[in-house]
């Protein structure tokens, strides 16, 4: 039994995976704050909850962009679960060539999603991953990480509108009623939902060019469900890819 966790900078993505299914899956807030003790006691309430024995692990790989946090879950890890994870990063091997200008500041989720792509659906494909940024990763016929593009996160842009503009409330990243909102509310849930669609769609179009019309779109992330059910330019959801990204570098460094 394998636990997976990618640490994100908004939220941690955690699942159980019992050979390649994946189980019992969690996101929870990534919170800088917390102590290790703290998060090993969340870890071990989670695994409670699902139950599962926290015994019969055989092993925790991660990946992570908060390095101060993913020290912390390391700590936990080896206290409560008596397991020392396994850190994506440099001299771990993954299956996938990262040709960009300077590999070491790519970050390591999206070199797992990478590996998950390249392992479950093959290149050229663009991965399109809704967290705390959206981001576009191009990666080729034969699995290499070519580089890609990052925006700001629709809860970003959401969160920059209520305080930046004095007269614009908070909204909730839901659809709303038309295109052309008939109050606030609606008009900025307009605005980041279908701007993102249109976001999405435009950098989809530039990514096909240079990768060949056969490129898949693969979404994933936690604010994927938001913007895929308004556009057809997606092909495959995966809201769990990095975790089964985890699941795949775990089994090539075993």
């Amino acid at each position: 039994m394998l636990l997976t966790i990618d640490v994100g900078n908004t939220n941690i993505s955690m699942g159980i995976y019992k050979g390649d299914e994946l189980g019992p899956r969690w996101r929870v807030s990534t919170d800088h704050d917390r102590m290790p003790d703290e998060y090993g006691l969340q870890i071990l309430g989670l695994l409670e909850h699902g139950g599962l024995d926290p015994g019969s692990l055989t092993g925790v790989c991660m990946a992570s962009v908060v390095p101060p946090v993913s020290g912390k879950i390391t700590q936990a890890s080896q206290e409560y679960l008596d397991q020392t994870p396994l850190v994506v990063d440099a001299g771990v091997k993954t299956g996938v060539r990262i040709l960009y200008e300077t590999p070491r500041s790519v970050g390591a989720d999206r070199i797992v999603d990478a590996a998950a792509v390249q392992a479950l659906y093959g290149g050229p494909a663009c991965v399109v991953d809704f967290g705390t940024g959206t981001t576009f990763d191009a990666i080729s016929r034969a699995g290499d990480y070519l580089g890609g593009a990052i925006a700001p996160g629709i809860s970003i842009a959401a969160d920059a509108l209520f305080q930046r503009a004095a007269k614009l409330p908070r909204v909730d990243l839901s659809h709303p009623p038309a295109v052309i909102g008939k109050n606030t509310p609606h008009a900025m849930q307009s605005g980041l939902i279908f701007g993102y669609v249109g976001l999405v769609e435009g950098m989809v179009t530039r990514f096909r060019k240079e990768l060949g019309p056969e490129m898949k779109v693969i979404a994933t992330g936690g604010l994927t469900g938001v913007i895929a059910r308004e556009t057809k330019v997606i092909d495959v959801v995966a809201p769990w890819l990095t975790l089964d990204g985890l699941r795949i570098i775990w089994e090539m460094n075993k």
